[in-house]
């Protein structure tokens, strides 16, 4: 009967999260939670961890370290763990409505045009797709003509339609909810970055629970 009474508060952390140099991370913050409704406004302002610089600008928070915190606040509670037993604690520096520079946001889309100009241009001479496209001319049409104008403005536009077709993106609009390549490439991406970031963190914190007991040892 007295199990009964205890109280169960549900946690899932949440992959990665974001929070400001110097404020604190609460389990709001980290995790989805489902409790009591006569606790769920304690445990949502709950701390878990008061980053500071020391730390660097991302730090490992692990249901071992949630867990204590909890009890602390419900001595009596049954606590269940969802999904991941960790998240990744990103400390990003305040800025008081620091706008994107402008000029910088040029310069990156007049490299990326001009170099993925200059990519499909080295391809088609490596290719010689202009004689290419000049047999392809002579065969539809009886007749050799060594500047096919014509065709070569279709060509360029079927590329530039077939690039948005393929990304599934013009500007802000998608044409349906599928992701895009580039979606799933950085989704990738940054699952495994995460998941290098989970081992380096363990590791560091494996030494340091080990390194004074090294030290003892002779």
């Amino acid at each position: 009967m007295e199990a009964d009474r205890m109280p169960t508060v549900y946690i899932q952390l949440k992959p990665r999260i974001s929070v400001a140099q110097g404020a604190s991370v609460t389990l709001a913050d980290a995790a989805n939670l489902i409790a009591p409704p006569e606790w769920e406004g304690a445990l949502k302002e709950l701390v878990l961890a008061q980053p500071r610089r020391s730390d660097g600008n991302l730090l490992l928070l692990d249901m071992l370290t949630v867990i204590p915190r909890v009890r602390s606040l419900l001595p009596g509670a049954v606590i269940e763990s969802l999904g991941e037993g960790r998240t990744i604690v990103q400390v990003r520096e305040r800025s008081a409505g620091r706008r994107p520079s402008l000029a910088l946001f040029v310069l990156v889309w007049l490299l990326m045009f001009f170099g993925s100009a200059l990519t499909i241009m080295n391809f088609h001479a490596d290719v010689n797709m202009q004689e290419v496209q000049v047999r392809i001319v002579e065969m539809l049409t009886g007749r050799r003509d060594e500047h096919p104008y014509l065709f070569q403005a279709a060509y360029s536009l079927g590329i530039g339609f077939g690039m948005v077709i393929f990304f599934n993106h013009l500007f802000k609009k998608k044409w349906n909810e599928e992701p895009t390549p580039l979606e799933v490439e950085m989704f990738l991406y940054q699952s495994n970055v995460d998941q290098f970031i989970i081992h380096e963190e363990y590791r560091k914190m494996e030494g340091r629970s080990r390194g004074p007991g090294r030290k003892r040892r002779r």
